[in-house]
């Protein structure tokens, strides 16, 4: 786990909001309304008195190994979706309105960085995950707290309980790292003979359908399918001396007549020795 100590930046961040004066409700109510009306200052000074709560949330999370900056920084965000939607005539103050909204950034965020393989995706892994780092670590008691079935909860311990490493650790004294470890993504030597083989099997099978077509059809597939400029209907019927529809007639005959022979050796090259 990350070092929990404060960096410098976060402690003078601390110390400047510790400063800062709380609201009065009736001042709160006053700048809610005016940055409702559209005056963005007000707004500011709105955000920026409830600073100091999004700090207290976000404290909260430390366990977790995360850098507090980046905590703070989406608690923040949460904060300012509840100052968007706050509502000073519901008789509410903004720091209890804007708990839910800053502690779900908070955990949001959490989910996400906690491993780059996601989890925490549903209500209950979730749970199960926040049960985990702060309580029992029993898969039964994750079960009841989490509301997964205990199966569920089995599968899901290894993930809860490791976390992500890098891919430039070294393993050992050899210089080897973990990234050295994960398959090759380029096709092996194997797979790209099997797929220049196949290649080569379909090119003899549409060769060979081509081959059994009568001339003028071969030609229509050449002038539409099998050219790098594809000819028109129009134009391969004035070379013809028919009408539109009736290459397209022939066309279509063609393919038909392709598709039933290409299948027909496709079904003898299987089944030949």
């Amino acid at each position: 786990m990350r070092a929990l100590a404060e960096r410098p930046a976060l402690s003078v961040y601390r110390a400047k909001l510790a400063g800062k004066a709380s609201l009065t409700p009736e001042a709160e109510i006053d700048l809610a309304q005016r940055y409702r009306q559209g005056d963005r200052k007000a707004g500011d000074q709105l955000i920026e008195a409830c600073l100091p709560f999004v700090l207290t949330i976000a404290f909260e999370y430390r366990r977790w190994g995360l850098p507090m900056e980046d905590v703070i920084q989406e608690g923040n965000i949460g904060l300012l979706k509840a100052a968007e939607r706050f509502d000073p005539s519901r008789a509410c103050r903004l720091a209890t309105y804007a708990a839910y909204w800053i502690r779900a950034e908070i955990r949001e965020f959490v989910a996400r960085g906690y491993r780059i393989v996601r989890l925490g995706s549903s209500k209950s892994e979730r749970r199960a995950l926040r049960a985990y780092r702060t309580t029992s670590q029993d898969p039964a008691e994750l079960a009841r707290v989490s509301g997964m079935s205990p199966d569920r909860v089995e599968a899901l311990l290894p993930l809860l309980a490791s976390r992500d490493v890098s891919l430039d650790r070294e393993i050992g004294d050899g210089g080897m790292t973990h990234g050295d470890l994960l398959a090759s993504d380029r096709e092996s030597p194997e797979d790209a003979a099997c797929a220049a083989d196949e290649r080569d099997h379909r090119h003899q099978i549409l060769v060979r359908a081509l081959a059994e077509l009568s001339p003028r059809e071969r030609r229509i597939m050449d002038l539409r399918w099998l050219s790098e400029t594809p000819a028109t209907l129009e134009e391969i019927g004035a070379d013809f001396g028919v009408s539109k529809e009736r290459v397209r007639q022939l066309e279509e005959r063609a393919k038909n007549r392709m598709r039933v022979r290409i299948e027909e050796l496709r079904g003898e090259t299987s089944t030949s020795p």
